[in-house]
Parts: structure tokens; sequence; C-alpha cells
């Protein structure tokens, strides 16, 4: 995981192209926050601190063995308007699917926010982060779904579809 973070940061502090699925979202909110002065921030799924920008979803505790219980399935998000997400997309509403149990942990925002990171989607209620970006970098994206559900051979999903048009104007 440290090593998924150290790419994140590498990523965010270069100018990198970097997109960031699920696990991918978390490590750079992890990284982050680390970069805006939480040294110990984590997740509660690896070592859980004082500073866990990233923790257990309300109802999941207990429950880190049963597959059947994640947060699965297609839910709605609200993008945040002229965001690189809402412009990959071309929309500010999006529905995707997901498979997880953890998620940011909005009590740290500022320290986020702090390293570079902002939230660019929520949940409809604005009570889950669903995208996050870099909004200094070119492509620095991350979302808490999974992209590749929907992703076909010549139909990329937007997200993988932004990142190599990132990756090629280099």
């Amino acid at each position: 995981i440290e090593g998924k973070i150290a790419a994140a940061r590498y990523a965010l502090e270069n100018d990198k192209p970097y997109l960031g699925i699920c696990l991918g979202l978390q490590v750079a909110v992890i990284a982050a926050a680390r970069k805006g002065g939480l040294k110990q921030a984590n997740s509660t799924e690896f070592e859980p601190t004082k500073q866990d920008v990233v923790y257990i979803m309300s109802g999941q505790q207990g429950k880190e063995s049963t597959g059947g219980t994640l947060r699965l399935g297609d839910y709605p998000a609200k993008l945040k308007k002229d965001s690189k997400v809402s412009d990959v997309y071309n929309t500010t509403n999006v529905t995707e699917r997901h498979r997880h149990r953890y998620e940011v942990n909005q009590a740290f925002l500022k320290d986020i926010e702090r390293g570079g990171i902002v939230v660019s989607g929520t949940s409809p209620d604005g009570t889950l982060v669903e995208f996050i970006e870099a909004p200094r970098c070119k492509y620095v994206v991350g979302t808490q779904a999974h992209p590749e559900f929907k992703s076909r051979p010549m139909r990329a999903h937007p997200l993988f579809a932004g990142l190599i048009k990132a990756a090629l104007n280099r």
C-alpha cells in the first residue's frame, strides 16, 4: 500500500496522468492528506490511526469478510460543474457501478485539499465522495466506482479515454 501511496503522490507532485479506481482513489486521498500535513494519514483498512482519511462505511463494520454485503451495484453521482470529470463525461450526473466498503472521511477534506486534491463528485445527498481530482494537474482523477465494468474495447469508458488522451498530450 505504501508503494501505491508513493505512486499517487508522485503523479500529484509531478503532474503525471493518474486514474485511481476504488483503492486508487483512496491512496491518492491518503497521499494528498499526508502532503497537506497529516503525516499519519491512512485508512482503517490498513493501519488505523487518529488520522484515518479513509474509513469503513456506516453499516459495514464487522462485515469485512463477507463479499455480498459491500456497496454493490449502480449508484448515481453528482459531478461539480467545470470539473475534469464533468468535462470527460460531458455531464454533471452519472451512474457508476460500485464494489467497496471504505469511504473518504470528509472530516479531513481541508487537509486533503491542502495536499492538492478536491472532491469533484459526490453521492446526490453529498454524504459519499465519488470522484476526486487535482485541479493543478492535467489529469489526476480518481473514482470510488469501477468504470472497468462499463468499458468496452471499441467504446472506452470516458475516464479511461481521458487518461489516454492526457498521456498522449504530454
